[in-house]
């Protein structure tokens, strides 16, 4: 099995619900087993600005899946939960985001998924959840951890506590 780290976003409608949701889905994966989960964060959109705020977390899985299995699932879950990507712009609102972060210390560049996350080490939305339950955790190929890559953002956005665990 296969420790990797999840990004789950919403800033539409039921925002704890759809990630209440996708987290339960996610769950009830007889491949993928929840090892934990960060606090709810409200968090400044990134990318396009002028659009409600988000709720992030971050969760830690174990999986037999492979990377694009994984990747398989939660587009599903996506797609479960009404997000329609064929008509989304960049960056824009939406009901549900689930990204993988880490799969392991994998690096992989495929042409549907980029293994870690391109732009984790931009993104405070990100590293403020993933701080709370793996901040020692190195991405490899910057070789910094989670903590190191948060205190380098050059202009972090706004990443306020909401709520509990998820």
């Amino acid at each position: 099995m296969t420790i990797a780290y999840l990004s789950l976003g919403s800033n539409i409608e039921d925002r704890i619900g759809f990630l209440q949701k996708a987290t339960s889905l996610l769950a009830s994966s007889k491949d993928i087993h929840i090892l934990n989960s960060s606090s709810i964060y409200e968090t400044q959109p990134w990318g396009v600005e002028n659009q409600a705020w988000f709720l992030n977390a971050a969760i830690e899985i174990e999986t037999l899946l492979s990377p694009s299995e994984l990747l398989e699932e939660c587009l599903k879950i996506e797609n479960f939960l009404g997000r329609d990507r064929t008509k989304e712009k960049k960056w824009d609102k939406r009901k549900i985001d689930i990204d993988i972060l880490f799969y392991g210390n994998l690096i992989s560049v495929e042409k549907n998924l980029v293994i870690p996350h391109k732009h984790l080490h931009k993104r405070a939305f990100v590293l403020v959840p993933m701080m709370e339950i793996a901040s020692d955790f190195k991405h490899p190929f910057f070789k910094l951890t989670i903590e190191e890559l948060y205190f380098n953002l050059e202009n972090p956005e706004d990443v306020l506590l909401y709520g509990t665990k998820l």
